[in-house]
């Protein structure tokens, strides 16, 4: 039976955040059709047995291993009989009107692929993605162009880090994989998240393929949830991931030489981030992960 709305949480060794997360959507407030359901990543640590006990209603699977967040995800959707899938981080917790705001807002937009506003901890916005990665956003992004005052309002960068631009209705390039909205017929036609993509920058390539089928993304600044995972976004996973994610992106869509201009942005960033965070700063921890990243480049 077709219903309204897929909740796909991929879950691996994080059963008590995930328990969160599925508790704040059971208080949910929305009167939509939905099934909730859980594709765990090979956790061996009794999540499977921990959720399906304290969480009847929702439907858990055994994804077979450690898929990755785009396998994981397209596992979940393969099970999904909704009109919409809503790829959900285990790490969040939404309001009690997030489902139904975001869900009337796509329907009134005839969104095909749409996010809301995330949020830290503390309720201060958390910044989530950008526009597409052209060589110029990349070049901004890397040298710190972006940083600037004035000119990181007038240009539209790769990663929006301008909290402003989250307080209003927008059309970006990309939207982070966090809360991702999409239409479930959409989403089986551009079979799913790149399956190469172990994480990070999966979500990067799904928007940019969507791009080339004149796809409008759609932000969405009223309804909210909380993310508690933005600590890791400068982390060694993260940082590393982001740089490995671009690589591919690059070879898989854009020529050879575009993927020679890219790498040399990767090494001068990287670069500038050592000298910055290791000799300015004397951050050594970042100092290390960005001279691992000058080498991945």
């Amino acid at each position: 039976m077709t219903m309204d709305l897929s909740i796909i949480i991929v879950n691996y060794k994080t059963k008590k955040i995930t328990a969160d997360c599925l508790r704040s959507i059971k208080a949910s407030s929305d009167t939509i059709s939905k099934e909730i359901i859980v594709v765990d990543n090979g956790s061996e640590d009794g999540s499977i047995e921990y959720l399906k006990k304290s969480f009847p209603w929702t439907k858990v699977y055994s994804s077979g291993g450690n898929l990755g967040f785009a396998r994981g995800n397209n596992f979940g959707v393969n099970k999904a009989k909704g009109k919409y899938v809503w790829l959900l981080n285990s790490d969040t917790v939404i309001n009690k009107s997030t489902i139904q705001t975001l869900f009337d807002l796509a329907m009134e937009n005839n969104s095909k692929i749409a996010s809301c506003r995330l949020k830290n901890k503390d309720q201060t916005i958390q910044p989530q993605g950008g526009y597409l990665p052209r060589l110029s956003k990349l070049a901004a992004w890397m040298w710190f162009i972006d940083d600037l005052p004035i000119i990181n309002k007038i240009i539209k960068p790769y990663q929006q880090r301008n909290l402003d631009f989250f307080k209003a209705d927008q059309h970006p390039g990309w939207l982070g994989g966090t809360a991702l909205l999409i239409k479930r017929d959409l989403y089986q036609k551009m079979n799913g998240l790149d399956k190469k993509i172990f994480m990070y920058g999966e979500d990067v390539e799904f928007c940019l393929r969507a791009s080339h089928l004149k796809i409008k993304l759609d932000y969405f600044h009223k309804p909210s949830l909380v993310h508690l995972g933005q600590a890791s976004g400068s982390s060694r996973g993260a940082v590393l991931g982001e740089y490995k994610g671009l690589k591919y992106i690059y070879q898989k869509h854009y020529s050879i030489y575009k993927t020679i201009a890219l790498r040399s942005l990767l090494l001068t960033g990287a670069f500038l981030r050592i000298i910055i965070f290791g000799i300015v700063l004397r951050d050594n921890t970042r100092k290390t992960i960005y001279a691992e990243a000058f080498k991945l480049a």
